[in-house]
């Protein structure tokens, strides 16, 4: 339902948004962008591709961030993104598999034409296998911390089965 999640949201609901999407047997691809700012441009974008929407299930889902997650250093964690102030998530999910390339399509041209007005940063739990890519861009200027720490605690990459940050050595 339109609405269902505007306002205030405690953590743990927070967490539990996404659930119903992830029932066993749905077929899904997500893609994410984080943004500073919701231009008149990257709406217009939005507005669009919710006009086209490839099955009933689909959805864009946009949360407003800042607030205590901006003024956490960039330093201090792992996560990068400070200054995004709107994570926008691309939830294409439908049941048959003769409607994967319509809907994979969809998410992958929605979310490269709304690129140019992105932040270029992306939440890490939101990328999918395909993006490794991106993995630098979701860790920000922490990234070559987080490889010394790759390497000093797991140089043969036994954690790998994620948005895997690689050794180097």
């Amino acid at each position: 339902p339109h609405g269902e999640h505007v306002g205030m949201m405690p953590y743990v609901a927070w967490q539990k948004a996404f659930d119903p999407l992830l029932t066993p047997g749905a077929r899904n691809y997500w893609k994410s962008h984080n943004f500073s700012d919701l231009s008149d441009e990257a709406l217009e974008v939005i507005i669009d591709y919710a006009g086209k929407l490839p099955s009933d299930q689909t959805e864009i889902f946009i949360g407003l961030l800042g607030g205590e997650t901006s003024r956490v250093a960039v330093d201090a964690t792992a996560y990068a993104q400070r200054d995004a102030q709107f994570v926008m998530n691309v939830h294409a999910r439908w049941e048959a598999a003769k409607d994967d390339q319509k809907c994979i399509n969809w998410a992958r041209e929605f979310f490269n034409i709304s690129a140019p007005y992105a932040t270029g940063g992306v939440y890490i739990n939101f990328m999918t296998a395909e993006e490794g890519d991106r993995v630098e861009a979701a860790y920000g200027a922490g990234y070559q911390r987080l490889i010394q720490l790759k390497e000093k605690y797991d140089p043969g990459n036994l954690f790998r089965l994620n948005q895997n940050i690689k050794p180097t050595t």
